[in-house]
C-alpha cells in the first residue's frame, strides 16, 4: 500500500484527452452559436459565439503547450521545456480577458445603447440547449481530471490555489464559465420575451463579460505563480524529508527546497547533515545513491541535488 505522499509522486495525467473533448465540443458549439446570432440578432448569442470560438482557440494553444512542454532537455534548456506550458496558460488567460471579456462587454454596451428585439428566439433557445448539453459533457470530463489532483477533503478554492496542472484547471474553469454563460444568455433572452424589454439581452452580455474577466484573472494569478516558480505539495516535501532522515549515516535534514518545472516535473535540493566521521568517498557514494533512489521512489522528481552540511561544512 502506498501513502498519500507517495501517490503525490506518481501523478498520472491525461491532459490531451481533456483538451480534445473540450476542443470538439467548443468547435461545434461556436459554429452553432454564431449562426444563431446572425439569425436572431441577439447580442447574448453573439457574445456566447465569440466566447466558444475563443475557447476553441484556447484548446489548440493548450495542446501546443502540452506538446512543447514534453520536449526533452537540451544544451539550451538543461531542465527541459516544462514551464512553456505555463507560458501558454498566460496567453490563454490574456485571450479570455482581452477578447472574451472585452467583446462581451462591448456587445453588452452596444445592445444597451441601441436595443433591438431578438428575432426567432426559439432558434436561440434550441442552440443554447444543445450547447448546455455539450458543455456539460465536456465539463464532466474536465472536472474529473481536476478532482483527481485534489487532496481528499480539499475545497474548490484550495484546489484551484494548490494545483500545478494549469491545463486541467483552464479547461475546467472554461467549461464552467461556458455552462454558466449559456444559462445567462438564456435568462437574458427569456427576460426579454417576458418583459418585452430588449435591454435584458445586453445585460446578459455584460454579465457574461464579468464572468469571463473573473475566470481570466484567476488563471493569470495561478499561471503567474507557477511561471515564476512554485514549491511542490507539502506532503511530497515532507515525504522526501522523512525518507532522507531515515537513511543510515544521515543525522538530520536541514532543508528541502522544491520547485515545479511542469505539472509532473519537480526539482529538489536537499541540505542534509551526514555523520561527520564519514570518508569523502563514502559521502559521495551515499549522496549519489540517495539521489537515484529518491527519483525512483518519487517519479515527479526530475532532478535531485543533495548538499551535505554540518559542523565541519557550515563555512563551505
Amino acid at each position: 500500500m502506498t501513502s498519500d505522499a507517495e501517490d503525490e509522486g506518481r501523478v498520472e495525467r491525461e491532459p490531451r484527452g481533456v483538451i480534445l473533448r473540450a476542443f470538439l465540443a467548443n468547435l461545434g458549439i461556436a459554429a452553432a452559436k454564431l449562426a444563431a446570432a446572425v439569425v436572431t440578432g441577439s447580442s447574448a448569442m453573439l457574445t456566447e459565439g465569440v466566447h466558444s470560438l475563443i475557447d476553441t482557440t484556447n484548446q489548440a494553444l493548450l495542446w501546443l503547450g502540452e506538446k512543447r512542454a514534453g520536449k526533452p532537455p537540451d544544451a539550451l534548456h538543461p531542465m527541459g521545456y516544462g514551464r512553456e506550458l505555463y507560458f501558454w496558460s498566460v496567453v490563454v488567460a490574456m485571450l479570455i480577458f482581452g477578447l472574451g471579456a472585452g467583446v462581451s462587454v462591448y456587445e453588452g454596451y452596444e445592445a444597451l445603447s441601441h436595443p433591438e428585439q431578438t428575432r426567432q428566439p426559439i432558434i436561440a433557445f434550441a442552440v443554447l440547449l444543445v450547447a448546455f448539453l455539450l458543455e456539460s459533457w465536456s465539463l464532466r470530463s474536465a472536472w474529473r481530471a481536476f478532482s483527481e489532483q485534489r487532496e481528499a477533503g480539499e475545497g474548490l478554492r484550495a484546489g484551484i490555489r494548490n494545483t500545478k496542472d494549469t491545463t486541467s484547471l483552464i479547461v475546467m474553469l472554461e467549461d464552467s464559465a461556458a455552462v454558466i454563460g449559456v444559462v445567462l444568455a438564456a435568462l437574458g433572452i427569456g427576460l426579454e420575451l417576458m418583459t418585452g424589454n430588449p435591454m435584458w439581452d445586453g445585460v446578459a452580455s455584460l454579465a457574461i463579460g464579468g464572468l469571463l474577466a473573473a475566470v481570466a484573472i484567476t488563471l493569470l494569478r495561478e499561471s503567474k505563480d507557477l511561471l515564476i516558480g512554485e514549491a511542490a505539495n507539502p506532503r511530497l516535501v515532507e515525504a522526501i524529508r522523512t525518507r532522507v532522515e531515515a537513511t543510515h549515516d544521515v543525522e538530520r535534514v536541514e532543508d528541502v527546497v522544491t520547485i515545479h518545472l511542469a505539472p509532473n516535473r519537480v526539482v529538489a535540493i536537499i541540505s542534509a547533515d551526514f555523520r561527520d566521521a564519514m570518508a569523502v568517498g563514502d559521502l559521495e557514494r551515499l549522496t549519489d545513491e540517495l539521489e537515484h533512489s529518491l527519483q525512483d521512489e518519487f517519479t515527479l522528481l526530475q532532478r535531485v541535488y543533495i548538499r551535505p552540511v554540518g559542523a565541519n561544512r557550515q563555512q563551505s
